[in-house]
């Protein structure tokens, strides 16, 4: 009988509710390799998500250090082992996966593997994922493996339920995208707008300096000032909604990066001065990360388009078993209620939206003459 850590079916039970808790797909991956590892006492554990060109879209590992993994270099390819698993879609159970005629080695960096449980994970026809596991933590029986039938069938459990987690992450990922399109949409409309209004006023100040050169050189000297005001406003303008349209860069720079380098283009961009300050902050899910991002955004288009402020300040923190944003600016402010009533929200329910769908609170204290404070808090971090 195979070792099993005593958690039994809590324990299932609670990798079945983890996997289906997330809707990032990176996400996703972690949690069903860091169950199946966990679940099964395997010393390694990975999943691949493969792509139409032979290799893997996603390749997910647990029990191999960062450092082994970058060590190891480029992902594998589908061939050997994972070929069969992918393009057969038959369980793999091996007591040694190098002695299998089908074994083509593996990178200098890589972890050695002996007894091997690997199966696919099927969405109906269609193979969307191999899930496999390598050495059993346990007594292995004289030429053996030391993964039994009881733990392919567990595994099986895990991979229908992975099948389940991998297809709603991707519909989520392609409800974001669109989401993402309707913004670009939204924004590219905005900087329309912005835009053409500034060079319409730009060139009937232009024309109207060029009709007073002669008869009235200090008036066409004042339009031509103004001339400049307007295009320095359009440069504006159309730096902040390029910083805007142009895609974060949170898997790979991090929340803390990305806004930090959004922040200090806005700074150069505005009359404004725009500062950004973290303390403490450790990573957090992508979900999170990204309506923080997009709530800073939004805030920070809101300050530096509508409140003429003179300073704005961004602060990410740690504060106790939860993150903070807080973004504050000297500019107009306003009156909350006045502007629920109006109609007029500046953002502040997609703000709050963004807050909510996280599991966060996002509330705004706001005065006329007294600027503006967002305040958001997510769990973790």
């Amino acid at each position: 009988m195979s070792h099993r850590p005593p958690s039994g079916l809590a324990a299932v039970s609670a990798a079945l509710l983890a996997m289906s808790r997330h809707l990032e797909m990176r996400d996703v991956l972690k949690t069903i390799v860091a169950s199946a590892r966990e679940l099964l006492d395997a010393e390694y554990a990975a999943l691949g998500v493969p792509d139409d060109h032979g290799g893997f879209a996603q390749f997910v590992v647990d029990g191999v250090s960062d450092e082994q993994w970058k060590a190891i270099g480029p992902l594998p390819r589908q061939h050997g082992i994972l070929a069969a698993m992918l393009h057969e879609a038959t369980p793999q159970r091996l007591a040694d996966v190098r002695e299998d005629p089908r074994f083509e080695g593996w990178p200098d960096a890589h972890p050695d593997m002996s007894d091997f449980l690997g199966l696919p994970i099927q969405d109906g026809e269609e193979t969307i994922g191999a899930l496999f596991l390598a050495n059993k933590r346990c007594p292995k029986p004289a030429g053996g493996c030391g993964f039994t039938e009881a733990d392919e069938e567990l595994l099986g459990i895990l991979a229908q339920h992975a099948a389940i987690a991998l297809t709603n992450a991707r519909l989520y990922e392609r409800s974001r995208e669109l989401t993402i399109a309707e913004e670009r949409s939204r924004l590219a409309h905005e900087l329309h707008d912005a835009v053409s209004q500034k060079l319409f006023s730009l060139r009937l100040t232009a024309q109207a300096a060029a009709a007073l050169v002669d008869r009235d050189p200090v008036r066409a000297k004042g339009e031509l000032q103004q001339v400049a005001a307007l295009a320095a406003e359009a440069v504006d303008e159309l730096r902040a909604a390029v910083v805007e349209l142009r895609p974060a860069a949170l898997d790979e720079d991090g929340l803390i990066a990305t806004l930090r380098n959004q922040i200090q283009v806005l700074d150069r961009a505005h009359t404004a001065r725009v500062t950004f300050r973290s303390t403490g902050v450790r990573a957090l899910p992508s979900a999170q990360e990204e309506a923080l991002l997009r709530v800073a955004q939004e805030a920070l288009h809101n300050a530096l388009r509508h409140s003429g402020a003179g300073h704005v300040s961004v602060r990410l923190a740690r504060q106790g078993t939860t993150t903070v944003l807080r973004i504050t600016d000297d500019g107009s402010g306003f009156d909350a209620g006045a502007i629920r009533n109006e109609g007029r929200h500046l953002g502040l329910v997609s703000m709050r939206h963004r807050a909510g769908g996280v599991g966060g609170r996002l509330t705004v204290v706001s005065e006329p003459g007294k600027g503006t404070t967002i305040h958001m808090e997510v769990p973790g971090g």
